[in-house]
């Protein structure tokens, strides 16, 4: 087991020749640069392509020779790989190009609640390969990503990796940005007044300044016992508490009832 994974090249393209079907499964047989049969893999169905298809078998032939990138190694060290990976030859070549932490320009395409899609300057002609996860938009609390940037934006973003399985690339605009965090960690004691942005069950978010926001408790609010945060303060309420801890790990402010300091 070990020589065979010893033997593993991560993300080396190989030449493989479609010996059948296993189920939705594409069976091949390695070939080397002489065209020797060496070694049988799989190519498991949700790596076959990135088009739709209701089975291989519509996209290959039993003896048709094509690219597929290696992805590890299971059942007992038999090799999987991923003809998706190297479906569009401009496509992974572009991929392949990237290295985490570099720079780089794009349009925004399309901005959906779960993430933002760029055309990152420089891709293959129709097709879109950027995208940036909500929590990489900002270091401020949004409430969808349409307020953080719009289609047709131009942005600069940091590159955080690029998959050539995927045929993305997983940008980044707030790493390009100080953490606000940072030049708040001092204000651990301070007494602040802000408006409540959000209410959930257990506490409230206020904001402190922008792009700080912070957590009060629902216990924080009073020693009565109550259901809910709404049943004691409204969304853009004013609140005046006291910044219990800053932990610049986890990005969190934990607020404190402000008792019966002056706020500053």
């Amino acid at each position: 087991m070990q020589s065979l994974i010893n033997q593993l090249r991560l993300g080396a393209m190989r030449t493989v020749k479609v010996t059948g079907f296993d189920g939705a499964d594409v069976l091949v047989q390695l070939v080397d640069g002489e065209g020797e049969e060496v070694e049988f893999g799989r190519i498991p169905r949700h790596e076959a392509s990135m088009r739709r298809m209701e089975h291989p078998s519509e996209l290959f032939e039993v003896g048709q020779e094509i690219n597929a990138e290696e992805i590890g190694r299971w059942r007992e060290g038999q090799l999987h790989l991923s003809a998706r990976a190297c479906e569009i030859p401009a496509l992974r070549s572009f991929l392949l190009a990237f290295e985490r932490g570099q720079v780089v320009a794009g349009t925004v395409s399309e901005v959906h609640n779960f993430g933002v899609f760029v055309h990152v300057d420089g891709e293959p002609d129709g097709l879109c390969t950027g995208f940036i996860r909500v929590p990489d938009l900002t270091w401020d609390w949004i409430n969808h990503p349409s307020e953080a940037v719009e289609a047709g934006q131009r942005i600069t973003a940091e590159v955080i990796i690029a998959e050539t399985r995927s045929g993305q690339v997983t940008l980044s605009l707030k790493a390009l940005r100080e953490d606000p965090l940072i030049r708040f960690a001092d204000q651990v004691g301070r007494v602040l007044t802000g408006p409540i942005i959000k209410i959930v069950p257990f506490g409230v978010f206020v904001r402190l300044a922008p792009d700080i926001v912070g957590f009060l408790h629902l216990s924080e609010l009073t020693g009565e016992p109550v259901e809910t945060p709404d049943q004691l303060v409204d969304e853009g309420e004013l609140i005046t508490v006291e910044v219990a801890e800053v932990d610049l790990q986890r990005h969190r402010v934990r607020l404190g009832a402000a008792g019966g300091a002056d706020s500053t």
